[in-house]
């Protein structure tokens, strides 16, 4: 990560901004010495966000948590498998003509 100080971004804060959103860099600004405050794209923040949400979901994790011990143990089906159960392929791995039956008409 750059680091720059508090004046050093007051005088550049725009190109900071572009440097961000062009490269996706993590800028901190440093007050002291410290850094107090860091710059990032929005991208970068919801990605974040999205992982502090998965990571407090208990139920959530239980099941990725599951879904790798599955994993591991060779307990998974390939993709042509549950093509075949869902109706998306027939047993020779070929689209059927109607993979779907039809069901109520919208109107």
């Amino acid at each position: 990560m750059i680091t720059v100080s508090a004046t050093d971004a007051r005088e550049k804060l725009y190109d900071l901004i572009e440097e961000v959103a062009r490269s996706g860099k993590r800028i901190g600004i440093t007050n002291k010495g410290e850094t107090k405050v860091v710059l990032v794209s929005p991208e970068e923040l919801d990605a974040w966000q999205v992982t502090a949400e998965t990571l407090a979901d208990k139920e959530l994790m239980k099941a990725i948590k599951e879904g790798d011990s599955d994993f591991r143990a060779g307990r998974y089906s390939s993709l042509e498998e549950v093509e075949k159960e869902l109706g998306l392929l027939d047993n020779k791995g070929d689209v059927p003509s109607k993979p779907f039956k039809s069901g109520k008409k919208r109107s």
